[in-house]
Order: C-alpha cells, then sequence, then structure tokens
C-alpha cells in the first residue's frame, strides 16, 4: 500500500514537472538582403539564416521558414557574422584621464564599474567577441567576463588575460610613482623576473581561470621609463610562460615593438605578436614559418596624436610619434607576405565602441576590404581558439550576426555605423 502511495506521488510530481516545463523558443529565420560568407569569402544575396537555440541551423537562399518562425527582416542590409576584436582593454579609460599612474587612484570595485558601459558599447559596435589582452588591476577581466556571461548586463563574449606578466618596470607594469609607495597585490600581481618567477607566475594567473597569456616581451609607449625599443623578456623566459601555459591549454600573446624582441617571442612559440612596430623582414619571415598572428593596432595612433597636447604625460607625447608610419607599413609588409592577420584595437587608448574605424586603416594599409573583415572573424576566431564555433555563419556555430547599411566591400567604413545586432541569438541593438 505504501509502495503504491508513493508511487502515485512520484508519477503526479513528474507530471506536474513535465507540464511546467517551458516549451522551447520558437526558430527564427533572419532574413539578410546579402550575406557575407567570411569562410569563403564570397556574398550571398537573399540568404536565410534559420536560428534555434541560440546556434545556426541552416543558412543559404534556399532555406525554408518553417511555420511558427519568428522572421527577422534584414532584407534592405549587409549581413555577416559578429565581429571580433583580439585586442581590447574594457577594463580602464584611458581616453579622459591617459597617465597609468591614475589606477593609483582607482580601486578595483571603481574599475568594474566603469568597464559596464565599455562593454556595452563595444556590443553595440558589432564586436560580439573580445579578447582582452590585461588590465593592471588584476582579474577585474574576469569578474567583468563573468558577470556579463550570466546575464547580469549586456556585453561581448570575452577571452580574457587576467593580468600582465611583465618584468620589474617593465612595459605592463605600474611606474613612475614615488620609491616609498607600495603597490597593492593586485597592481604588482604578474611582474616576474627569471625563469623560474615567469614559470611560477603564469601557474598563479592561470588558476584565476583566465583565457589567455599576455606576456610584456619588450618595452612600451605608453608606460613611465619604457623604451618600445628594449627587450625585457629574454626568449628563455618567454618560451617558459609558453611551455607553462601550453600545460594549461592556454595561448601566449606577447606585446612586442622592438625588432628583436618580436623575434624572441615569435621564436619561443607565442601565438601573436600584439603592436609589432618595428617588425622587419626576418621577422615577418619567422611570423610565417611559425603561423603567429599579427594583432597591429595601427587606428589608435590617430587619436593618442590629436590629443597628445590634451593631457598626455610628455614622455609620452615624445615617444609616440617615432613609430607610427613605421608600425603601419610593417602591416602593409606583413599583409603582402600572407601572415595571418588578426583584428585588435588597444581600445581604451581610445573611446570604447569606436573599434570599426580600424578597418578602414587596414584597408588603406594593404589588405582588402574582405580581408580586413576576415581578420576579425575568421581570423580571429582562429586566433582565439574558436574557430569551430564562431567566426562565420554555419550549421552549428553559435549565432552572432549584425548588419550594416551599405556595402562594406565597397565601402568598409560601412561597419562603423551597425543597425544591428545578435549575439547568441538575442538581439541587442536594433537601430533599423
Amino acid at each position: 500500500m505504501r509502495f503504491r502511495i508513493a508511487a502515485l506521488l512520484f508519477s503526479v510530481g513528474a507530471s506536474a514537472a513535465f507540464a511546467a516545463a517551458p516549451p522551447p523558443p520558437p526558430p527564427v529565420a533572419v532574413k539578410a538582403g546579402r550575406l557575407i560568407d567570411t569562410k569563403s569569402g564570397t556574398v550571398v544575396p537573399g540568404a536565410v539564416i534559420l536560428i534555434e537555440n541560440g546556434r545556426v541551423k541552416a543558412v543559404g537562399p534556399s532555406v525554408a521558414i518553417p511555420a511558427g518562425a519568428t522572421v527577422i527582416d534584414l532584407s534592405g542590409l549587409t549581413v555577416l557574422p559578429g565581429l571580433f576584436d583580439c585586442h581590447t582593454h574594457l577594463v580602464g579609460d584611458y581616453v579622459n584621464d591617459k597617465d597609468p599612474l591614475s589606477d593609483l587612484k582607482k580601486s578595483a570595485a571603481d574599475r568594474a564599474f566603469e568597464s559596464v558601459p565599455n562593454a556595452r558599447a563595444t556590443l553595440d559596435a558589432g564586436f560580439t567577441t573580445v579578447r582582452d589582452v590585461g588590465t593592471y588591476r588584476a582579474f577585474v577581466d574576469v569578474a567583468l567576463r563573468d558577470a556579463i556571461a550570466r546575464g547580469d548586463f549586456p556585453g561581448p563574449r570575452m577571452f580574457v588575460a587576467g593580468a600582465y606578466l611583465t618584468i620589474t618596470g617593465g612595459g605592463g607594469a605600474i611606474t613612475g610613482f614615488a620609491p616609498d609607495v607600495a603597490l597593492p597585490w593586485d597592481l604588482r600581481f604578474g611582474v616576474a623576473d627569471g625563469v623560474d618567477q615567469v614559470r611560477q607566475r603564469v601557474r598563479d594567473i592561470a588558476q584565476h581561470d583566465v583565457d589567455v597569456i599576455k606576456v610584456l616581451a619588450t618595452g612600451a609607449f605608453l608606460t613611465h621609463g619604457s623604451n618600445p625599443h628594449a627587450i625585457e623578456y629574454t626568449g628563455e623566459e618567454i618560451r617558459a610562460a609558453v611551455e607553462e601555459a601550453s600545460h594549461k591549454g592556454l595561448k601566449v600573446a606577447a606585446h612586442a615593438h622592438s625588432t628583436e624582441g618580436i623575434k624572441l617571442a615569435v621564436k619561443a612559440g607565442v601565438a601573436s605578436i600584439e603592436h609589432g612596430t618595428y617588425l622587419d623582414d626576418e621577422g615577418i619571415r619567422l611570423m610565417k614559418e611559425h603561423g603567429t598572428y599579427l594583432v597591429a593596432d595601427i587606428y589608435d595612433a590617430e587619436w593618442i596624436r590629436q590629443g597628445a597636447a590634451a593631457g598626455y604625460p610628455q614622455d609620452f607625447a615624445e615617444k609616440q610619434p617615432e613609430g607610427d608610419e613605421l608600425q603601419r607599413q610593417a602591416f602593409r609588409k606583413a599583409v603582402e607576405a600572407g601572415v595571418r592577420i588578426a583584428f585588435g584595437t588597444d581600445v581604451s587608448n581610445f573611446p570604447h565602441g569606436l573599434n570599426a574605424r580600424q578597418f578602414a586603416w587596414q584597408v588603406k594599409y594593404g589588405q582588402t576590404p574582405m580581408q580586413a573583415i576576415q581578420s576579425a572573424t575568421v581570423g580571429a576566431s582562429d586566433l582565439v581558439g574558436r574557430g569551430n564555433d564562431a567566426g562565420s555563419l554555419e550549421p552549428g556555430k553559435r549565432a552572432d550576426l549584425i548588419a550594416v547599411k551599405g556595402d562594406p566591400l565597397a565601402d568598409v567604413r560601412a561597419l562603423e555605423s551597425v543597425a544591428f545586432v545578435m549575439k547568441d541569438g538575442k538581439i541587442y541593438k536594433d537601430a533599423r
């Protein structure tokens, strides 16, 4: 008797649970006027992108729209996959306060809350994914990534570095303060000198659930007392970082301006060279040989130059102009040689949300509009390690897509004004 009662109660409870389960959301059909197929480098007119549960189910001009589907009519627009920016700093904004010493005025909580609108501006600009390559306040980027993933507020999908791996007084360190000032732990977490310390620090950073390791291989333009021509980590130290990162399944991004520093980092096995200002022919040859990506922020110098007399520390303003055109010509030569290019802007030196301004500069310095778009889609997703999940609109991949008026293949500046943004099948912007 007791068994029959228990079985009956279980049956009633199970039936109620099944009855209470919400029905699956209806499929979504996006009608595109022109679809840029970033994988093939072609344009598909009149394509339909069928989406189920945040993923692409089918795509093409002959895809049938099922009964009951939610139809989004973008037939007057050009549709393409959501964009990637592989060199962002969403934590921090050095447009109004251009000195890294400003981090001594801000708590980690300040930086975290200030980052929320940066995330929204980035997503609204059509960048559904970013690789965020470091913050002075360690691991605020991890918290930002996780808050976005939970749905606490809108923002791009983030792959984060957690902290800069840098030598004492190096390009990723807070410098320029009095010698009797002691920095809090999170402003010096990534400092490491020598092979053994580098190995330990990579382990320390990795245990905080980061997605990439950022190494400052050379000096920097926007750091007090730092020389961008200087090698700061030896090849052995960078190799140690690459080895330790690989044990955790992580890639290494190397900030590298100097000619020899770039070569040391490439030989050590880093996945990408960030900036690449003084890249020479031998460095280009090595990058091709090793399959190393170049992530060159060739737009932001325009913003920095315009503001050089309006708030930049004098030592920054004096260093910066030297490398601007050299970096752009190195980018041109890398493109001509067939080096892998991934889109990255170093945004935070210019306002968040203006990331797409760099497309025109990549076209000006050697890429076709399609190549520039591919650098921010299939190329970037390969570098980040998401090639099977994003970067193109194919069955099984995330339903990340944007739409713009006009034809970005005729005028790539069309990407500077995004009318529609979808991430994981959810609409975040609709300004048609």
